[in-house]
């Protein structure tokens, strides 16, 4: 096994999922994409369930609260909250996809709108307005109620 320097390692669980996404993104290039996206939406589905269970409602306000918790502040803002809109914008990917692709960050990002849809309606839909991924400055997305997903 070839050395590793301590640099490389991961700081926590989700940026050891990243550097695997990176690696098969990589790896496979687009191809990679709609299995990334696949895995990512069931993995956010089960964090949606699992959030649902725990709060006292499933209303986006609830919801969103609740998710901006589990970033550093210091990173993740919520820009504006509303019953039917949840806006948030971060300075750090998570994952570590700092200039690796928008339609990467689109794929991996299917865990946060899947969990946002099993947690408070099927008929949420995001929208990335800005990603890091794609070497903007920060990342922003927007989740709304509107239309329900087309399958």
């Amino acid at each position: 096994m070839t050395e590793i320097k301590d640099s490389e390692l991961p700081n926590n669980p989700v940026e050891a999922q990243g550097m695997l996404i990176k690696a098969f993104y990589m790896k496979f290039g687009k191809d990679a994409l709609p299995l990334i996206r696949e895995i990512c939406g069931k993995q956010g589905r089960a964090l949606g369930l699992k959030i649902k269970k725990k709060l006292p409602d499933t209303k986006l306000t609830t919801v969103a609260k609740a998710f901006a918790q589990t970033y550093d502040p210091s990173e993740v803002k919520i820009v504006s909250l509303s019953e039917d809109q949840f806006r948030i914008r971060g300075t750090a990917c998570p994952f570590g996809l700092e200039n690796t692709s928008r339609e990467l960050c689109e794929a991996v990002m299917e865990i946060d709108c899947e969990y946002f849809r099993a947690a408070v309606s099927d008929k949420i839909n995001l929208t990335i307005t800005s990603t890091i991924a794609a070497g903007d400055s920060y990342c922003e997305a927007s989740y709304m109620i509107g239309e329900e997903k087309k399958k």
